[in-house]
């Protein structure tokens, strides 16, 4: 049996992660922020001694992309730092390290998917430390470590765009949603089953890309997340006149420029699946697929 360790387990990938572990009847630690700090190298070594894994998968991350506009030594000491305590721990037990990480280490002007082995240049302070992190990894580990981008991440356990929306529906608002910015709507489960499938299969070491398969933009996404909702989750007791108030509500579309951030947000977050392919993997469904199988959780939140 697979010996896990599950740093930031308390987070919406952390949390799908272990919850699969356990339905697999894996043995496994979850260890959250309060059980770990990844930018403690001592701890971390002393954490991975004890557990002893066969894997670590790092789910502790800086996540706050515009904060880290401000932020950039705080995110960098745990996006790369804190990766770089794990790899060195792993290392020293013979552990295989999987590194989740992000779209935003591409430049996001590219028209086509971007390939696994694709230039990397990103454009703000949090694709940056995430960047770091992958070379950090990868440096230790060459040939004991997953790079597993993603990205357009939702699920059942915290703050995500889908919950957003959910919100703003049942509250009769239509959102004015991004329509110029194009990527791959990812629901955390399918990323957890993804990564379990890399080990389960024993498939090469490397960079894979555990995105939805298919693309579309926020709006995009914002409109079959309120479709749905009309379809499934209004609530029960309406009139007829509220009802047909309801299923008329849809975003607008509006563009990058309409709504400014800290942070630069990448105009083409699509990537591509090649790796997946080559190691006899299939990718992830297509996105509108994994949100219609997500929903029914979702809306339990």
């Amino acid at each position: 049996m697979t010996r896990w360790l599950v740093t930031g387990a308390a987070g919406m990938l952390g949390r799908d992660l272990t919850d699969l572990l356990q339905a697999r009847g894996e043995e496994f630690t979850p260890m959250a922020r309060t059980d770990l700090d990844i930018t403690d190298p001592a701890a971390v070594a002393k954490a991975v001694s004890v557990v002893k894994p066969d894997v670590v998968v790092n789910c502790a991350a800086w996540t706050a992309v515009d904060a880290a506009e401000e932020h950039e030594e705080e995110a960098f000491a745990i996006n790369s730092g804190g990766a770089a305590n794990l790899a060195a721990a792993c290392a020293s037990v013979g552990a295989l390290l999987v590194y989740p990480s992000t779209d935003y280490v591409f430049d996001g002007h590219a028209s086509a998917p971007y390939a696994e082995g694709a230039a990397t240049a990103p454009s703000g302070a949090y694709g940056r430390t995430k960047l770091a992190g992958e070379q950090a990894v990868r440096a230790a580990l060459p040939d004991a470590s997953y790079i597993v981008r993603t990205a357009w991440l939702y699920g059942a356990h915290g703050k995500n765009f889908v919950k957003t929306m959910l919100r703003l529906a049942r509250n009769g608002t239509a959102p004015g949603v991004v329509a110029d910015q194009h990527g791959q709507p990812t629901w955390t489960a399918d990323v957890a089953a993804q990564i379990y499938a890399l080990i389960d299969n024993s498939a090469p070491t490397g960079i894979y890309h555990a995105t939805s398969s298919g693309q579309t933009t926020w709006f995009g996404f914002a409109e079959e997340v309120f479709a749905l909702y009309q379809d499934q989750g209004q609530n029960q007791g309406q009139t007829q006149e509220e009802d047909s108030e309801r299923l008329r509500l849809t975003p607008r579309p509006i563009t990058t420029a309409d709504f400014p951030t800290p942070a630069k947000r990448p105009a083409y977050s699509v990537l591509g699946h090649d790796a997946w392919h080559a190691a006899g993997i299939s990718p992830i469904s297509d996105w509108k697929d994994a949100l219609h199988r997500a929903f029914p959780a979702l809306l339990e939140q």
